[in-house]
């Protein structure tokens, strides 16, 4: 069961259309394509995975978000399989794909983003997908497809070892006017993103350009998608879109004015905020998870150190099975710093176990016991705290513990 996963309710973007149905590539028949319709001049930004062994659709979307960021008008997702490890036959059917998208739709085959979430090395059943196409374009016309139903059944219909849909809102001010933000995600293993999530998409009503879009992605997902991990594994798939549809007609900029803006830190809190929500949603729905772990570092030179320290703890297999079994072990988590690769002094350095100081000045704290530490570790969310005493920079890292379900579920993956 998820820990603790509790989203702001969500609201539907206007300019959004989405349709979801059972394309036929899960063996159990559940939903497992999602075609999503952006009014037109929708602008958009994306970040994607660094694998070098990226998938076919992911090689499409930086391909053609160079042309479209500024008009794209349909986004089409399925889950089950990957199409990742197909060469130059994935390409050529994720191209097809687009190509059906677009005649569906009488859109530009450019303007149409493909993703893919699932088992990695088989190519896509060309026929169910041609088929699927057909029959969810149609569902757009309907007006249920601007529905919160629609964008409930969308987080479901991405989903694969998923045990819960992760879909949120936040709504701000921007110039006396109400904007929305709705994103949705799905990941649950092969987590620690690499500049994106395993699939997320986020939507907006207010109009930005796709430059400013790009900035604010970066922006958002630096302190969110990209400070989680469940296993240390970056997929061959991750993908974040960030689109703007511009239909409650409010125009928001980036402003390098040494006065700021207002509107554009409104509208950046929000995202970000939903960003925050749907990476914690990750590592909750974690598989196997029963711990929801938090890795604050503090005390560097540079925030990337601190990130570099909080990865090392957050990462250890040993770390993780110690809190699953709500063990008190300190000495893991110092081994676990020390192999950082980050230069420290020792001798400085704290570690406390929430508001349980474990260590300090080289040795274990003086007011420490087994009794108050295992406490702190039976909880289900539990706050580590590392100070390295060399510098004001700070980092924060969101992971699960590892426990015996996450074997078996990545044993069973492909059965």
């Amino acid at each position: 069961m998820p820990v603790n996963l509790n989203l702001p309710q969500a609201k539907p973007v206007a300019g959004v259309e989405l349709s979801t149905l059972s394309a036929g590539i899960k063996k159990d028949g559940s939903p497992d394509m999602v075609l999503v319709r952006l009014s037109s001049g929708s602008t958009c930004a994306g970040v994607f995975t660094q694998s070098v062994f990226s998938a076919a659709p992911v090689a499409l979307c930086r391909s053609h978000l160079p042309s479209c960021a500024g008009n794209v008008r349909a986004l089409l997702v399925n889950s089950g399989n990957a199409n990742a490890g197909t060469g130059e036959p994935g390409l050529v059917m994720a191209q097809g794909h687009c190509n059906a998208v677009a005649s569906a739709l009488a859109v530009s085959a450019d303007a149409v983003l493909p993703f893919s979430t699932g088992v990695i090395g088989q190519l896509l059943p060309d026929e169910l997908i041609r088929k699927g196409i057909d029959q969810a374009a149609k569902q757009l016309d309907a007006p249920e497809a601007s529905s919160l139903n629609a964008w409930q059944a969308a987080a479901l219909g991405i989903m694969t070892t998923d045990t819960q849909p992760k879909l949120t809102s936040q709504v701000c001010q921007v110039s006396g006017k109400q904007i929305t933000i709705t994103g949705m995600a799905k990941g649950a293993g092969m987590i620690q993103p690499n500049m994106a999530t395993m699939l997320s998409y986020v939507f907006t009503d207010a109009a930005i350009s796709a430059d400013d879009l790009n900035r604010a992605l970066v922006e958002a997902v630096d302190v969110s998608f990209n400070a989680i991990t469940v296993d240390s594994d970056t997929s061959t798939n991750d993908s974040l879109i960030l689109a703007a549809t511009g239909a409650a007609d409010v125009a928001l900029s980036f402003s390098e004015s040494p006065g700021g803006n207002d509107d554009w830190s409104s509208f950046m809190q929000a995202l970000t905020t939903v960003c925050s929500d749907l990476a914690q949603a990750i590592i909750r729905d974690a598989e196997g998870a029963t711990k929801f772990i938090s890795v604050h570092v503090t005390g560097g030179k540079e925030r990337s150190e601190c990130k570099q320290v909080a990865y090392a703890v957050a990462n250890s297999p040993l770390v993780k099975t110690a809190m699953f079994a709500s063990d008190a072990n300190v000495g893991r988590l110092l081994a676990a710093i020390g192999k950082a690769g980050v230069s420290f002094d020792p001798c400085k350095v704290s570690v406390s176990l929430g508001d349980v100081l474990a260590f300090e000045a080289a040795g274990i704290a003086a007011s420490y016991t087994e009794e108050r530490g295992a406490a702190v570790m039976a909880a289900s969310e539990i706050e580590i705290f590392i100070d390295l005493a060399q510098g004001s920079a700070s980092a924060t890292v969101y992971t699960c513990d590892l426990s015996h379900d996450y074997v078996s579920i990545n044993a069973d993956y492909r059965s």
